[in-house]
């Protein structure tokens, strides 16, 4: 019975004309477009099946990008019937067929002594060389003026950091006389390093400057101190035979100076 059926099928379709079957299969278009929800609402049944005549609606698995737009990737070295094969279109031989790369470095000369390495070395990087953060004292003038700095007790390098009045500190910080000027503001300040202008500007005004070393592993400590909970806090290190000239200076305010001795001894007595 299920013999009879097939061949009466093809049978029908066989009696059909090239128009009847076009336009049957444009009805079951229509019909699976309208299931679907794609064509627009009162549209004529006789409509044709063109872009003119339906809409995509906007839903997450319509969303694609626009015609031309993207380009498949190229497979190559997958046959000669692909039209990459054998040599992946890099031809015979020579420099770009290789891998690895086949462009050279910026600078290369085709293997001659290229012009950087021609000309001759200048200077050299000391790499005992302790460079400071530089605060000038117009910035510290507004910091103070703004309320982020407490000038009833001595600033040190911790409340500079916390402030924000500058960012990471690896060796140290130092005062600079710009906007000195400006500078109104009777504090006592710890430093690594000062200027003259700078301790000058702040003992014009009442205060006092004391310049004190800190290798790396004391200013961790004494910026980060929540580091080294749960043990003792390492001992602050003396300056180097090298540095002990500075701060043994009563010009740079010193913390091993003889006016910076008796100046914290009369503080301690009273």
């Amino acid at each position: 019975m299920r013999l009879i059926t097939i061949s009466t099928f093809f049978t029908f379709l066989s009696h059909l004309t090239h128009q009847q079957l076009h336009h049957h299969h444009q009805q079951q278009n229509m019909l699976r477009s309208l299931l679907r929800g794609r064509v627009a609402v009162g549209a004529s049944k006789y409509a044709s099946f063109s872009s003119t005549s339906y809409h995509v609606p906007l839903r997450l698995n319509t969303i694609k990008d626009n015609e031309g737009a993207t380009r498949p990737r190229k497979r190559v070295g997958r046959g000669e019937g692909s039209g990459k094969g054998k040599t992946a279109g890099r031809g015979q031989k020579g420099q770009k067929s290789r891998s690895g790369g086949n462009l050279p470095y910026v600078g290369f000369e085709g293997g001659a002594t290229p012009f950087y390495r021609r000309l001759p070395k200048r200077g050299f990087v000391n790499k005992f060389a302790r460079p400071m953060e530089a605060v000038n004292l117009a910035k510290l003038q507004d910091w103070i003026e703004q309320g982020r700095i407490d000038t009833t007790k001595t600033i040190t390098l911790k409340e500079i950091v916390d402030s924000g009045l500058i960012g990471k500190v690896t060796h140290g910080v130092k005062l600079l006389g710009g906007g000195a000027g400006k500078f109104s503001a009777k504090v006592d300040i710890e430093v690594s390093q000062a200027s003259q202008s700078a301790i000058k500007a702040v003992e014009q005004h009442g205060g006092q400057i004391k310049t004190v070393y800190h290798n790396r592993l004391g200013l961790r400590a004494l910026l980060k101190p929540h580091v080294f909970e749960g043990r003792a806090l390492p001992r602050r290190a003396q300056p180097t035979p090298k540095l002990m000239k500075y701060y043994t200076s009563d010009d740079n305010r010193g913390e091993y100076s003889v006016e910076v001795q008796r100046r914290s001894i009369a503080d301690s007595n009273q």
